[in-house]
């Protein structure tokens, strides 16, 4: 099993985070890992996007121009990302700031309102979980008792006391996730 991921939006959206944790729950699975940033100068409000990589098998490269599944936070990423899916791969998204909805009728589309189970949370800094916990149902490639050892392993110390705000959120976004297209 290889998969191979794009997560995209702004800064300040949680998208290097959620792909960290990802890339920890991989390693706490005894996968190859890798996990490649990248980021404007402007840092929050700049686009920003993670690669990830999750493998039974050995990494040749980091670099794709191709994913198995892209999770897309902004129209930006949508513009850039939406036709770099794989036939057959999946895209997952939050409608909120998109004006342009995806259109291809060969991949899966799923769409998740993190931003709005967030702030229905209290919480719209854990909108990155939500959006975590709806690729999770889509494509369960790391258990979850392993992403809460990421989770673990990501955040600072300090911010362990918000690990079962995380958690819940996690949950909401496995709860919230909708189908647009899937193709068999």
């Amino acid at each position: 099993m290889t998969e191979e991921i794009i997560i995209a939006g702004f800064g300040g959206q949680g998208v290097l985070s959620m792909g960290k944790i990802l890339a920890y729950s991989g390693i706490m699975q005894n996968q190859e890992v890798s996990w490649m940033p990248s980021y404007g100068p402007e840092m929050r409000g700049g686009t920003a996007n993670v690669t990830v990589i999750l493998s039974d098998e050995r990494i040749s490269s980091p670099i794709l121009r191709a994913y198995d599944t892209a999770i897309v936070l902004n129209q930006q990423s949508m513009d850039k990302f939406e036709e770099a899916v794989k036939p057959g791969g999946v895209l997952l998204y939050d409608p909120n700031g998109i004006t342009r909805h995806p259109t291809r009728k060969d991949i899966s589309i799923y769409k998740v309102e993190g931003a709005k189970k967030a702030a229905e949370m209290g919480n719209t800094k854990i909108f990155n979980m939500v959006v975590l916990g709806a690729y999770l149902k889509i494509k369960p490639v790391v258990e979850f008792d392993n992403v809460i050892k990421g989770l673990k392993k990501s955040l600072p110390e300090r911010y362990h006391k918000l690990i079962p705000l995380n958690e819940d959120a996690i949950r909401m976004g496995m709860k919230s996730v909708e189908v647009v297209n899937v193709v068999k």
